[in-house]
Order: C-alpha cells, then structure tokens, then sequence
C-alpha cells in the first residue's frame, strides 16, 4: 500500500535537487614522492608542474621550496629537520611563492626566516600580510635619488661617509674589526626618530652565527631601548643551510613591508659571506652544474638580487601603486616615499678586499666602510680608513649644517694620513707642517668614539666644528677627549635651543659659529687651569 503513497515527480525533484548541488569541478592536487634526501635537500619525482621558489609541503606538514628543476625530477630545500624527511614520503604543490607573514606585531621580536618566533614570548599576534621571500627589485621609474640622511650616531661615518635613506652601504673588514657594533650602534641611534614619531624601522638579520651571540645582541638591544622599533631575524650556525641562505631574503621582505607602506627601514645583513657559503653548500647538494656553482656570476646574482631590494621608493602615490612585481597582499595599501636601507656586512680574510665575495659586493654597493685591523688594535674604534671608505651618495645624505662644516674634513685626514707618514723620516718640521699634523691628529682624536653611544647629529657637528676650524690649538694631545666631554655639557646645558636644535635642523649661521667658538674657548681656558701643572 505504501508503495503506492510514493510519486515519481517527488523523487525526480530530489534527484534535480541532489544533482545541482553536487560540485562538479575537478580539484587537481600534483602529488609527488620523495626519491632521496639528504642534508636539507629533498629529490622530489612527480611534480612536473612546480615552478621554482614554489612552497611545497611533505605529508608531516614540513615545509620545503623548489630550486632545482630537472626533467625527471624537481630538487626542493627543506625549511625543517631532515631527519622528518623520509624515502616514499607523498609531497604536495601548495601553488604559493615561498612567502613570510609580516605585521606590525613582529617589532620587538626574534624569528626565524619563516616568520616563526624563537625568543619564548608566544605567538605573534593580528592577521599577516604574505611577503614573497624572492621578488624583483623596484624598477628605474618606481624609485627616486637618496636625499634624506641615516644617521648612524658615528662621527666619522656621519661627517665623512654619510648614508642616506634608501641606500646601500657596505661594511666590510676582517674578524673582530668592529663591524657589527657599526650596524648596532645605527640601530640604536633611530631611537630618538622612534620617540618623536618619526621611526626608523630596524630589521638586524643574524646569519650563521652563535646563537649565543645572537642572545648577547639582543640583550644589549633590549638595555638600550631599541628593541621596540627592531625586528632580529636569526638563522643560526646550527640550522639548516637553506635556512641560513634564506634568512637575509626574509629580511629583505619584511623591510619591503614597512618600504611599500610609506615607512623608512633598515636591514643589516650580519653576513654576507657566511650566506654565500651555506648557498655554495645548498648548490652543491643540490648537484647544480660545477661550473655554474664556481662562477662567479653565481653568488654575484644572489647578492645582486637581495641588494636592489633596498630602494626609495618614489613620493608620488599614482606612481608607486604601479610598482612592478607588488604582491597581491599589498594591493592598495601602497603608499609612495618609504625607503629601505641596507647596510650589508662582508667578512674578509687577512684584508683581502679583492677575493671574489667582496668584490662582487663591492660594486653592488652605494659605498663601502672599510675597517681594519691595525687602527682597531691601535685604538682607533671605529676603525675605518677614511682614506679608502667611500659614500657613492655623499653630501646630498647630509643635513646641510654637516656639508658645511665637515665638508674638507675627510680630503684633510688623508691629507694628514700621508703628511704623518713623511714627517716620521723627518727631524725638524716646519711650522705649517707642524700645524697640519697637530690639527689631523686632534681631529682623528675626535673621531675616536666608543661602542654603544651613539652621538645626535647636532653634537656631532658643534664638536666637528671646534676640529676643523682649529679650536683646539692649546688642548694638550691626550685631553681631547676630557676635553670633547666638557664642551658638549656646557652647550647641552647652557646651549640646548639655540645651537644644538638648529644644528641638527641643518641650520647654520654666524651667531650660531661664534657661541660655538666662545664656548670652545671658555672650555679651553678652563681646560688650561686644570692641566698647566701637569703640562709643564
């Protein structure tokens, strides 16, 4: 009887309905197997469609990039322990660029190149904007000449080697000649632009070094008040060589965040050598042609790569909406006249700038800051050879009460440099001679800073002027310093508004020269008072 109760029309209309919600759209997911692996590098069969730099993502949900693309096989770089990695693993395309979150909530924080925090503080918080790790530099018409200083807080970089927003400044020396303690000591003088509203935002990546290194860095980061407008991206000498070759592009990512949204940044690539050699090890595994693994041009196009990053970014908005290769993720939230500066570090060894690493990096580069050895160990810190160090941007990344009075200041220590030289085979000097070489040597005096403490550029430019217009005649050699001290308090105390203000503002006017000049005097006769005893 019940059978009867049942009508064909209901049962078709189900049916109808059952068909029309049913999704016929085929989902295709490539699939490949793992045929090898072995010291972060995975062979991969299967994946004949992956493109390179594409995100991959094993069965146990590790992540790897395609770098290598051969005919039977694609070669991916493990962004996780090889050991979790195993023959007959199933591999899936994710159809993603390798890619980092950035957002504002990483300022204070040290990662990994994957964006994942590695200092115990929890998760970083509020949604991520994907930045892709590999991207192509901003072109010619998208970026404008550097003009707006970086100050470093360092006399001698400041006054004679300026680095302005936007470029690349190489550093380069030998072990333990100072050269991170430049990059720290740039980092910790953004400070003061962070506190007025106007910051800097500082990225510090750490590759292949101790992580106990790393840790100390950090600590004196925090001491010093910089942790708030710093992000650390650490890729220690522990973990995989993929990861340390890829820590200074996540670097470079997250500076291309706050560069696209209008803000001014810097990245220091903590170095540049070791990130060659764990790529040279990655190449190697990866069994790249010999003889494209020892060209030259190879590491020469990575640095390359990673270098024109670094841009500033044109201030009319229309202009800069157009950006070529922007991210999906940034779409309109571009906004034209951010900046991003590079200051990358270059191991050398026993000096030899002509190794290939440095001077690919060399002509890279906007300007390089020599340091070395000799001066370090002689007590000269910074130790940089004015002579040789050079700012491809020069005066135009200077405020213009610096152009003026530290203007002839580095042709006048080269100057002096070789003037010393001659006059050590010489028994008598003249008078000009002598005075040549008392000013050179109380101006090298006072370039002599020491680490963490960074100088504001007007009391830079007050103690600069004192030097260059030979104020220091009647300070005894080894009072420079006591003297420097002296004459900085009295114009912080008595001088705040009326000199040091406009000074760091790039004004400059003879009222400003004479208070300068009174109160260099006024500390000189003071500091005759309290040295004739000992002097004669």
């Amino acid at each position: 009887m019940s059978q009867n109760n049942i009508k064909p029309g209901e049962i078709s209309d189900v049916l109808l309905r059952q068909l029309e919600a049913t999704d016929l759209s085929v989902v295709e997911q490539e699939t490949g197997t793992v045929l090898e692996v072995s010291d972060g590098v995975a062979r991969i069969y299967g994946l004949s469609q992956a493109e390179a730099g594409e995100l991959l993502e094993f069965q146990n949900g590790v992540m790897g990039v395609v770098m290598n693309l051969e005919v039977d096989n694609v070669g991916a770089v493990l962004l996780g322990p090889t050991d979790e990695i195993k023959e007959g693993m199933s591999v899936q395309r994710t159809g993603k660029i390798a890619s980092i979150g950035v957002n504002e909530n990483m300022l204070g924080r040290v990662v990994d190149p994957l964006g994942n925090p590695i200092d115990g503080l929890g998760e970083i918080a509020g949604e991520k904007t994907l930045m892709p790790l590999e991207r192509k530099a901003p072109g010619v018409i998208f970026r404008q000449p550097v003009s707006e200083p970086l100050q470093t807080g360092i006399k001698a970089i400041d006054a004679m080697i300026p680095i302005g927003r936007g470029q690349r400044e190489l550093i380069i020396g030998d072990r333990q000649t100072g050269k991170t303690a430049i990059a720290i000591d740039t980092i910790i003088n953004q400070k003061s632009g962070y506190e007025s509203g106007n910051p800097v935002y500082c990225i510090y990546v750490a590759i292949g070094q101790k992580g106990s290194t790393v840790a100390a860095l950090v600590n004196t980061l925090k001491e010093k008040g910089a942790m708030p407008y710093t992000i650390v991206v650490a890729a220690t000498a522990a973990d995989p060589a993929a990861l340390q070759y890829y820590s200074a592009f996540a670097g470079a990512a997250i500076g291309e965040y706050f560069r696209d949204t209008g803000r001014a940044a810097l990245v220091v690539y903590d170095d540049l050598s070791k990130q060659a050699v764990a790529y040279r090890e990655v190449s190697l595994i990866l069994r790249r042609p010999s003889g494209r693994e020892a060209y030259p041009g190879d590491v020469f196009y990575l640095h390359s790569r990673l270098l024109e990053r670094a841009a500033k970014i044109i201030s009319q908005q229309e202009v800069a909406e157009q950006m070529n290769d922007l991210p999906d993720s940034l779409k309109g939230k571009v906004k034209g006249g951010g900046s991003l500066t590079a200051l990358p570090v270059i191991e050398t060894q026993a000096g030899d700038v002509s190794a290939y690493i440095p001077t690919n990096v060399i002509s890279i580069t906007d300007g390089q800051i020599y340091l070395e050895t000799s001066l370090f160990n002689q007590g000269v810190r910074p130790a940089i050879n004015i002579g040789i160090s050079v700012s491809r941007v020069g005066g135009s990344a200077q405020v213009k009460s610096m152009k003026k009075v530290a203007g002839t200041l580095k042709i006048d220590q080269a100057q002096y440099d070789e003037l010393e030289s001659f006059s050590k085979f010489s028994s008598d000097v003249d008078k000009i001679t002598a005075l040549a070489l008392d000013k050179g040597r109380k101006n090298k005096m006072l370039l002599i800073q020491p680490q963490y403490s960074p100088m504001p550029v007007g009391e830079q430019i007050a103690i600069l002027y004192c030097g260059t217009h030979s104020l220091l005649r009647e300070v005894p050699i080894a009072e420079v310093g006591a003297f420097e001290k002296a004459f900085l308090q009295r114009l912080r105390a008595t001088h705040q508004e009326d000199v040091l203000d406009p000074l760091s503002r790039g004004e400059i006017n003879d009222e400003i020269a004479k208070t300068i000049e009174h109160e260099a005097e006024d500390a000189v006769l003071a500091f005759g008072d309290n040295t004739a005893p000992a002097g004669r």
